[in-house]
């Protein structure tokens, strides 16, 4: 006869949405994919428009698991001022649109990583003052995978006694894979001698936005194949009447992703794919070597 102590355990998998703040729509959207689906974990945003109206909202999920993502890039101005933070914002105040503006500016050493210390901490005590526990950090447009940003994150995750970090992987043959497969093992190499847990595998920037009932199930038995303790499914659920969602140039289909989340097709590809659904908080506390 078999006993339960012969039988494998399952594969975690964490299915975080990032976004969490950026608009009432995508916040609503979140909320629902994880009462309703597959969603367990969230990143909030605390420099989005919505971020004060939505916050208080996190504070009644006690399920759901609860990140934030820093920010150091993208269309909204960043908390602190402008004179509080000058490398970091340009002539209107406002952030970096892009990773790849913000990269040009820290190689040419026009970032302060001082000031990016006190913007991310701004930001993260921002979401620490609702008084919900913080299972992990990442950052907008995987900002994190950058030396000094990395740095910095690994530095705040340690200070504040949050347990984990988001590591990015991308496989695919294009230079920008690359970059996130060398940048990723080095953020690993680093989590780890700090302590910090992460998910082995991961999946997010090849199908960002873009999630549906066909691709979902793929992309989730892909992830069970690897074979690795625990991963991470990154998504970008929100409801489709969303008008303020139109700043945002991406082009994520949020509502596709959000039916596909909270379907049947979803909760089947996880059950087939022998998956148990966790969060950051239930990660192991020392992931293996790889």
């Amino acid at each position: 006869m078999t006993t339960t102590k012969d039988a494998p355990l399952p594969q975690l998998l964490i299915v975080n949405a990032d976004d969490y703040g950026l608009t009432e729509g995508i916040s609503r959207g979140i909320l629902h994919a994880h009462r309703e689906g597959i969603v367990t974990s969230t990143s909030a945003i605390a420099i989005g428009p919505a971020y004060p109206k939505v916050a208080s909202w996190l504070a009644d999920e006690d399920e759901l698991g609860v990140g934030v993502h820093l920010a150091a890039v993208g269309e909204d101005p960043p908390l602190l001022s402008a004179r509080e933070i000058p490398s970091l914002v340009g002539k209107r105040g406002h952030l970096c649109e892009t990773y790849g503006a913000f990269i040009t500016r820290a190689v040419t050493g026009r970032i302060d990583p001082e000031e990016l210390r006190l913007e991310f901490t701004a930001q993260l005590e921002s979401v620490q003052e609702l008084g919900v526990r913080i299972t992990h950090l990442d950052a907008h447009q995987h900002l994190q995978l950058w030396p000094s940003v990395c740095s910095v994150v690994i530095d705040l995750a340690t200070k504040y006694a949050i347990p984990a970090v988001r590591v990015p992987r991308f496989r695919a043959r294009t230079p920008v894979a690359i970059g996130v497969t060398v940048l990723g093992a080095r953020l690993a190499r680093r989590a780890r001698r700090a302590g910090l847990r992460f998910p082995l595998d991961a999946v997010g920037i090849e199908c960002a936005g873009r999630l549906d009932d066909r691709l979902l199930p793929t992309v989730l038995g892909r992830l069970a194949r690897h074979g690795h303790e625990a991963v991470e499914l990154t998504v970008h659920p929100g409801e489709g009447d969303d008008i303020d969602r139109g700043r945002y140039w991406w082009g994520y289909r949020w509502e596709d992703e959000l039916a596909a989340l909270v379907g049947p097709v979803a909760k089947r590809a996880v059950a087939s794919a022998g998956f148990r659904l966790a969060t950051y908080a239930d990660l192991p506390a020392c992931p293996p070597r790889k």
